[in-house]
């Protein structure tokens, strides 16, 4: 499942990079919940929550229906 998330990830990651950000893996927990650190300029971003769950978050769970959650680290 940890490849699975980490390719998904890697799909995403362009477009955050493109706003200065990026998003790494931290864990994936019991229960298909995947904590992730948002970073760069998304970090402190005000917006950060809706990117992760709107964004990351949704994104995550079409590509690998294992996952439940995705929480900040």
């Amino acid at each position: 499942m940890k490849e699975k998330v980490q390719e998904a990830l890697n799909k995403v990651r362009p477009q955050l990079q493109a706003d200065g950000g990026d998003v790494e893996l931290v864990e994936i927990g019991e229960g298909g919940v995947v904590k992730v650190r948002l970073t760069g300029a998304c970090g402190g971003c005000p917006m950060s929550q809706m990117t992760l769950k709107m964004g990351i978050e949704k994104f995550l769970k079409q590509q690998v229906p294992e996952v439940t959650r995705v929480d900040s680290a």
